[in-house]
């Protein structure tokens, strides 16, 4: 495909890859609106927690967010726009990570506030800035089943701020956990379910945002919304370095903080290379190394000016592929939109205002969809003959002792409280620990299958099988009919159309020496040839169908769940 087909309708420079491209000026700016408004409620929601967790004042709060947003604009920009040796130069959105808030709680809760938060975000990631060029090298002991751990127990480990907000987020107030509150939450949540459900993808996109602003509207007759401070204070100024204070150094922070730099390293790093595939760009470990280095830079200089870590946002990776807009110079655009809002400081205030439980109500799809990200990376981990169903239970059944049990670590030192008070922290050593000891070092392992290995009995369904024909055979991942013809495997979009016809590839089928005709090779076949075709996929294995019979000779079939790439 040439450089001109692949470019944007509209562009006016289409020299050089597909994320080099200039689109005019207007729509330029309106793509990156589009980017900004998508990643909106995500990047606004870490300083309202955090802020509330240490107890500022209103003001103070729309600061965090003010600075938020101003230095994750300009750390779009340098990712999307790259200067020598900083940024991956790809549509990359840059803003404040939700992987470190679990964390950051742990470390504003244990007294060191938002100066012990700054402090462990700037020695982590100068800490994760040195190690960007040997990165690829240690990137081995965080597979899917390590990440999806991760990423799942950061979305349930923020559960119980969505209900503290739900009640009213202060729990000494009158009327926290009234009626009115969580009605409320449940109407914002409504509203959210509601317009996901319509059939305008941009509504449907901005789902959250909308319903932060209905629910609002709605609260403000109820009494339940005061908006008197919203003008206290400059309409205008850039964020305010230091505001909180000068950054403290705790190290067992700085440990449990350098864990949540070393999972962004590796979302940032699969982020960079999902857009790269996005945008039919060349990603190689040159391309890698500059993205992250603008991540641990621009993490490095945000606790100066009152922010957290930085990393690429996901949701703005889809939205590169649905729009099919793949210029970077749109992101970057973003990016200055990003800065201009970070200099006003009033609209921080505004969004300080919304109430808590209006909050709640958005985060229960906010955080749930964090969690299940990582339900989503764990489905395409291969689970048979292996000890992963143990890494995961063990790992996320640890993570979440702390998040269900708040005092279980309260007798143990400080140092270890702040590390292990985080389930984030705690799920991820566990899972890395686990990973090493099952699926990296191979002595000891015994040959005997562990009763966790085993796997539900396998099965068709019998529409499956009523599909298939006497002497029928599944062999090297094709279907072939009794007399040696070969039967095409159709793929079916959402629609319910063909799309391709494809043979399956994986290593779990039947033997080139299976007898036609006989049971076993229908059931193979039925798990490749069924009714329900979107079940097949290639690739990693996720998905696939049936596999091979099982050991005995019974008639079985195995089915996993079908999964998205996402980071």
């Amino acid at each position: 495909m040439s450089k001109k087909n692949r470019s944007f309708p509209g562009s006016i420079d289409v020299k050089g890859e597909p994320e080099d491209e200039r689109l005019p000026v207007g729509r330029t700016f309106a793509y990156g609106l589009q980017h900004v408004l998508t990643m909106y409620g995500g990047i606004i929601a870490p300083p309202i927690i955090i802020g509330g967790a240490a107890g500022v004042s209103d003001a103070e709060r729309g600061l965090l967010i003010a600075s938020c947003l101003f230095i994750g604009g300009l750390a779009t920009i340098l990712q999307s726009v790259g200067i020598p040796f900083f940024g991956s130069k790809l549509p990359l959105v840059q803003g404040t990570s939700f992987a470190a808030v679990a964390t950051m709680l742990a470390i504003v809760n244990s007294g060191a506030g938002l100066p012990g938060v700054f402090g462990a975000v700037l020695v982590a990631s100068a800490i994760g800035f040195l190690i960007t060029p040997f990165f690829a090298m240690i990137i081995r002991f965080f597979p899917p089943v390590v990440t999806g751990v991760v990423i799942t127990s950061i979305g349930l480990s923020l559960i119980p701020v969505a209900g503290n907000w739900i009640m009213g987020g202060n729990a000494t107030a009158d009327g926290y956990g009234s009626v009115a509150n969580v009605g409320l939450a449940g109407l914002t949540l409504l509203i959210v379910i509601v317009l996901s459900k319509v059939g305008n993808a941009t509504i449907s996109r901005l789902s959250i945002l909308l319903a932060l602003f209905l629910g609002t509207l709605i609260a403000i007759p109820l009494g339940m919304a005061d908006f008197s401070k919203v003008l206290d204070g400059p309409i205008f100024a850039i964020p305010t370095p230091l505001a909180f204070g000068a950054p403290t150094f705790d190290p067992a922070a700085i440990i449990s903080m350098f864990i949540v730099v070393l999972v962004i390293l590796t979302e940032t790093t699969a982020d960079i290379l999902a857009v790269g595939e996005i945008a039919n760009s060349k990603v190689d470990r040159k391309r890698i190394a500059n993205g992250l280095r603008a991540d641990m830079g621009a993490s490095i200089v945000s606790p100066f000016f009152n922010s957290f870590t930085q990393s690429a946002f996901a949701q703005n990776v889809g939205l590169v592929a649905i729009t099919g807009v793949k210029s970077r110079f749109v992101v970057a655009a973003g990016g200055v939109i990003l800065v201009v809002l970070g200099v006003l400081p009033v609209l921080g205030r505004v969004a300080g205002a919304i109430p808590m439980p209006v909050l709640g109500g958005a985060g229960i799809v906010l955080f749930g969809t964090v969690a299940a990200s990582g339900i989503r990376t764990l489905a395409k981990i291969e689970y048979k003959n292996n000890m992963n169903l143990v890494i995961v239970a063990t790992s996320l059944a640890f993570g979440m002792l702390p998040v269900v049990k708040g005092d279980i670590y309260d007798q143990f030192p400080d140092w270890f409280e702040i590390i292990f008070h985080s389930g984030i922290s705690s799920a991820a050593i566990m899972a890395v620990l686990l990973n090493l000891i099952f699926n990296e070092l191979k002595f000891g392992q015994s040959k005997n299958s562990s009763v966790f290995v085993a796997a539900p009995p396998r099965m068709v369904r019998e529409d499956e099988i009523e599909a298939l024909e006497d002497g029928d055979t599944f062999v090297g991942g094709r279907l072939f009919s009794a007399d040696g013809k070969e039967v095409p495997i159709v793929r079916y979009n959402a629609s319910g159309a063909p799309t391709t016809s494809l043979h399956i590839s994986s290593a779990d089928r039947v033997t080139p020496d299976t007898p036609a005709g006989g049971t076993r090779a229908k059931a193979e076949a039925a798990g490749a040839a069924g009714a329900d075709a979107e079940d097949v996929t290639t690739g990693s294995g996720a998905g696939t169908g049936a596999g091979s019979a099982s050991a005995d000779g019974e008639e079985n079939g195995s089915r996993r769940p079908e999964t998205d790439p996402q980071h």
